[in-house]
Formats: structure tokens, sequence, C-alpha cells
């Protein structure tokens, strides 16, 4: 175990920490500048040009065809919520289907958004994944039917990082004329995304995972994709999020989007090398272990390194790592506060014990090759302490 004791942040999934220049550009949204965008007058023209150029910094990022595609709400829950309801509402008034596709690997926010529709009588079909968690475009193709009015797919997976073949899979849906919806959370100030060439009619984005603000989300909406609005009120946001704009969190994420598209080239080669290093770091040194989700490459995000350790239980590793000094999760955020097995790994074959002995660990932009020697040096011994003093692991290192 590591002698001296550092401070790693390695859970930029749960959050990241706002970029100065975020801050900046937040900052006079706070005293000065505090007029609400709908008012007419001046300081209102100000707070509304301020959130019409994040707009046009989101639209940028992703490629939409106008910033005028682009909604802001409270985060990408509700995003995933207002694309995934939203279609279902307004397919209801105008009675065109009933039927939603989804892999069994999204995000809750979508999983449970699908078990409220069907409890108003919509039905969803949920995909299985290969082991490594990726979706077949042939399945997709098999589970449309002429009452599919949405599928939606996730971009990178939020608990093992995998890749999903978005591109392919949105030909399908585009042949099939069904709208497909990308929860693009996870990938979002990571990966580059090209809406038009992904063929994406709906996407989500939250900017507290590439160092925006938390409280404001993004959805991204073609302008041929139909959704019923989910708060009523206003006219804000073109009519579909009713409320008065949050103006400093919007600026804040226009600036986070802005800066993830002048660093992208350079943010995703360093998290993959640092990646690999991690990943193979603890798979040689800790034994009994496996990496969760694709290897480090194309098919996998690269800030992500999804661990199953044998012997232990996730949230004792990660208690230990904190009092070292290293902050990670035993899975994501939304999932172990309700303190259940990811439905992630369940979905790609690992069993109770794989899935209870799981850590995840997200690399940002600040970490380094010295954060990465620190926690290779650590956590071997910190395993082996709770290995020690479980029933069932000998001093040999199996499994009893």
């Amino acid at each position: 175990m590591a002698s001296s004791k550092r401070e790693v942040y390695l859970d930029h999934q749960a959050a990241t920490s706002i970029l100065p220049e975020v801050l900046d550009a937040m900052r006079p949204f706070f005293s000065e500048c505090f007029g609400n965008a709908g008012s007419q007058h001046r300081h209102g023209l100000l707070a509304r040009d301020a959130v019409e150029n994040a707009r046009r910094q989101v639209a940028e990022l992703i490629h939409a065809e106008s910033s005028d595609d682009v909604i802001f709400t409270s985060g990408g829950t509700e995003s995933a919520n207002l694309a995934v309801k939203g279609t279902a509402l307004a397919a209801l008034a105008n009675n065109r289907g009933d039927h939603i596709v989804i892999s069994s690997t999204e995000h809750p926010s979508v999983l449970n958004s699908c078990l409220f529709l069907e409890e108003l009588g919509f039905h969803c079909t949920r995909l299985g994944c290969d082991s490594e968690g990726l979706v077949s475009p042939e399945d997709v193709t098999r589970a449309i039917t002429d009452k599919t009015i949405l599928v939606a797919i996730h971009l990178a997976n939020h608990d093992i990082g995998a890749i999903q073949p978005i591109e392919q899979i949105s030909r399908v849906t585009r042949d099939k004329g069904v709208p497909i919806f990308c929860d693009a959370a996870t990938a979002g100030g990571w990966l580059p995304i090209d809406v038009q060439k992904l063929g994406i009619q709906l996407l989500s984005l939250a900017p507290h995972r590439f160092y925006g603000p938390k409280g404001v989300g993004i959805l991204y909406r073609h302008r041929q994709a139909r959704i019923e609005n989910l708060i009523h009120g206003g006219k804000q946001e073109g009519g579909k999020r009713a409320g008065t704009e949050n103006v400093p969190g919007i600026v804040g994420a226009g600036s986070a989007c802005q800066i993830a598209g002048r660093e992208l080239g350079e943010r995703h080669p360093r998290a993959l090398r640092l990646q690999k290093k991690l990943a193979e770091g603890l798979l040689r040194r800790i034994p009994s272990s496996r990496l969760n989700g694709p290897p480090p490459g194309p098919r996998r995000l690269s800030t992500n390194v999804n661990v199953s350790i044998e012997g232990i239980e996730g949230e004792s590793l990660l208690l230990l790592c904190d009092m070292q000094g290293i902050a990670l999760a035993s899975g994501p955020s939304c999932v172990t506060q309700n303190m259940k097995i990811s439905h992630v790994l369940q979905a790609i074959g690992l069993n109770e014990a794989q899935a209870r002995g799981n850590i995840l660990m997200t690399l940002g932009r600040d970490n380094t090759e010295t954060d990465i020697d620190y926690v290779l040096d650590t956590l071997p011994g910190l395993v082996e302490k709770l290995r020690s003093m479980s029933p069932s692991w000998d001093d040999g290192g199996q499994k009893v």
C-alpha cells in the first residue's frame, strides 16, 4: 500500500468541477445581469441574448442544424423524461401508436419513464445485449412494429462505458420511419457527437458531467420530432418546457459545451492512455478481478473503468478508498443509492457475487499518471485486507 496519502478523484461521471472559464461566464448573471429572459426591457434582453448564445454553443458541439433545436431543462434526467414521455404523449394525441423499443441497459430515467408509460397502457420492448453490453441493430429491426413510436438507445453506457452502434441502429429506425432518442449524458463532452451524421432525432446531455454546472440539462430535438411538453405554464423553450429559464446555469452549460468542443481532440487520447494503464494495472495486480464491458478502445468510453473483484463488497472498498483519499463509485450514483445490484451488470451476465464486488472509476481531464500510480499502489492492499476478513475467501486467494 502507498505510504503517502494523495487526493485522487475518480468519480467524474457523478460530477465534475466547474471550470474557471465556465464560472466566469456564469458570474454576471447572478448579479448585474439578473433579468428574466422573458422580460422585454434591456435587463431581460441581455439575459435572453445570453440564453440564445448558449443555445448556439450547444448546437455547435453536437452539429445540430439549428440552435432552435436545443431545449434547456433542469438536467439529463428531465431531458430523458421529456424525450420519452413527450414522444409518447404526442403519439397518443395523434393516435400514431403505443409501442416503444429500448435497451435493457438504459439509464433509470429512461427505464422508469417507460414503466410509467406502461401503467398508462403503452407497450415496451426491452432488448438484451451481448457480454460487452452492446445492442444488436438486428434485434432493433426485429423489435420494431407498425405501432412503434420511439426507439431509445443510449450512446455510451453509464455503467460499463459500452459505446453503442448508434449510426447502424439509426439506419434501421430511419428505414422504418421511427424516431430514435439517444441518451448521451455519459458521452457528452468526451465523444464527438454529430446528430446529423448519426441520424438522431432526440438527444440528451448533462453538462455537470463535462465541467458545467448542475441543475441544467439539454435536449436536442429535431424539428420533425413530435413531443408534448410535460411542464405546463408559459411558452419558454419554444413552448416545450415552461418555467423561468435558469440563465446562469444555461450560460454555464453553453460555455462548457464550447470548451468541450475545443478540447475533444485532446481529452479522448489522454483519457484513453490513463484508462489502459489503470485497467491493465488493476487486472494484473488484483487476482480474480475482471473488466466489465468492452476493452479500452473504439467500443468503450475512454473515461470508464468498471471492475468486479471477487471476495469483496464494492461498497466496503469504496469506503476504504475514501479513507485513503481516492474517490470512486460502486456502480453509478443513480443506482447505488438504492443499494441494488446494477441492472447493467445483470444484463451482461454477472452473478451476484461479481456484481456486488463492483467498482466504477471515471477519469477526468485533470487526472495524471501519478494519480493512476497511487491508485494501483493502494487498491491491491485494500482488497487483500477485505478478503482477509471474508469467511468465503481462503488465504490462497480462492473462493471457499
